[in-house]
């Protein structure tokens, strides 16, 4: 009994060992198969294909307009598809990229991290130039609201002025008539003298009356055109500021990164054209 049974588990052992070995060899054999199968269908591409092909997709990424403000959501998915179109190209082995590559490609990615970096701080001003904006165009009402009161109260003021004065001349004309009269009616010496130097009097008071109210006149005059300048010039500094704020708003509502990304592209693909001439032919070649 125990002889048959050692017999009968050696067999089962070596069953079992074959098929192990059996499952393995499958299994190898399949996966130099699979592998065979990939090889064949992933592309192989000469250094030439391969540097055409970058080129396509950095003129893509160069000429890429963002279509919304704040353009500065875009930039790091921007930087993340450039980086990643390089380093395909690198990591090729149909590329060996040299130290003058490496440095100018380094160089490149500083620039346009730079360049998008100044492009933020621009739109995170964006909000503040608006308010500035507000402001100046609130001070350009007010402005206009301020000058239409300091001409009104003028006005205002010239007119009680020249009906004060022109009523003091009514009164001193009437008055004149009157001692006119009196003088003629008068035939003793001392009424008719006393008659005489109260009219002399009054048709100078009239006079200067009159003065007075041709002087106000034009000091008014004066005082309006002083407004009127002086309102002018702040208006146009206002309306100077105004533009410039606008021009500004329209820059930011611009995507004015396109020429830094623009750059950056052409860099790039200028040195990836060098690169090529400066490899070995066999190297161009897979």
């Amino acid at each position: 009994m125990s002889f048959r049974s050692q017999t009968g588990s050696r067999r089962s052992a070596s069953k079992q060992f074959s098929k192990s070995t059996h499952d393995k060899k499958t299994k190898e054999k399949k996966q130099r198969a699979g592998a065979k199968y990939l090889q064949e269908e992933t592309p192989q591409f000469t250094a030439q294909e391969l540097a055409q092909r970058t080129l396509g997709r950095l003129g893509k990424l160069g000429n890429q307009i963002f279509a919304l403000s704040p353009f500065s959501q875009y930039f790091d998915e921007w930087l993340v598809t450039l980086r990643q179109v390089i380093s395909e190209f690198e990591s090729n082995p149909a590329i060996d990229p040299d130290e003058t590559f490496i440095r100018e490609r380094t160089q490149t990615f500083l620039d346009i991290e730079a360049a998008l970096a100044e492009n933020r701080i621009k739109e995170s001003n964006l909000t503040a130039e608006e308010k500035e904006l507000a402001e100046t165009n609130h001070q350009i009402v007010e402005a206009d609201k301020q000058y239409a009161e300091n001409i009104r109260e003028l006005s205002n003021k010239r007119n009680a002025e020249v009906q004060r004065l022109s009523s003091s001349i009514r009164d001193l004309e009437d008055q004149l008539a009157e001692q006119r009269q009196i003088k003629i009616s008068f035939y003793k010496i001392g009424a008719k003298r006393k008659a005489t130097e109260k009219l002399t009097l009054t048709s100078q008071n009239l006079k200067t009356a009159k003065n007075e109210l041709e002087v106000a006149l034009q000091t008014f005059t004066v005082e309006q055109e002083k407004l009127h300048d002086s309102y002018e010039k702040k208006k146009q500094d206002l309306n100077l500021e105004s533009d410039r704020l606008h021009k500004e708003l329209e820059k930011l509502e611009t995507d004015t990164s396109i020429e830094a990304r623009q750059m950056a592209s052409n860099s790039l693909s200028d040195a990836i054209i060098s690169l090529l001439k400066r490899s070995p032919p066999s190297s161009k070649e897979v």
